[in-house]
């Protein structure tokens, strides 16, 4: 790490409240039914984050829909509690994955840095199936917005090879 990096991170917040947006139709649609939902992506995140000491502040599933996605981020960002928020799922390139056309067009500023290193990283890992993500990053209003895959693998490697130690660098900046 360079010498300016580890200047800017020796001064980062280090309380960090973490949104999570699970978006899965078919967990969506158990849970209406008031079925039993096993969420293993937002289980694992919550226990990443928790393990570091960031707190999740909310954790909602929603719909593949744009309508639904674009209401729970609302939430998050209203939220004063929220720093960063996390979707999982709806990045691949089905035609019902519309998280990226959803969420895409209102980042203020993008962070193309975290999808292609995520792809990178994938590729060592995966082969190539990792060009079917979509992964992405960027910031609304001050605060950090970041687009997984839905696998626990994705959610896995994003958050600790990414996520978690950039966590306060990104939110320090972002509140410039």
């Amino acid at each position: 790490m360079s010498k300016t990096a580890s200047e800017h991170k020796s001064t980062v917040p280090t309380n960090i409240g973490f949104s999570l947006i699970i978006i899965s139709t078919s967990r969506f649609e158990a849970m209406k039914l008031k079925e039993t939902v096993v969420d293993p992506s937002g289980d694992l995140a919550i226990d990443l984050l928790r393990e570091v000491g960031y707190s999740v502040v909310s954790r909602e599933i929603v719909s593949d829909e744009d309508t639904m996605i674009k209401a729970s981020l609302g939430h998050a960002l209203e939220n004063p509690s929220v720093d960063i928020i996390v979707t999982c799922g709806g990045t691949g390139i089905t035609p019902t994955d519309v998280t990226i056309e959803t969420l895409e067009p209102l980042l203020d500023k993008t962070l193309p840095g975290f999808g292609e290193v995520f792809r990178g990283i994938s590729y060592i890992r995966i082969g190539t199936p990792a060009i079917l993500t979509r992964a992405t990053a960027g910031l609304i209003g001050g605060k950090a917005v970041f687009c997984l895959p839905g696998s626990p693998q994705a959610v896995e490697l994003a958050f600790k090879e990414l996520i978690i130690p950039e966590a306060g660098h990104i939110i320090k900046h972002a509140r410039g």
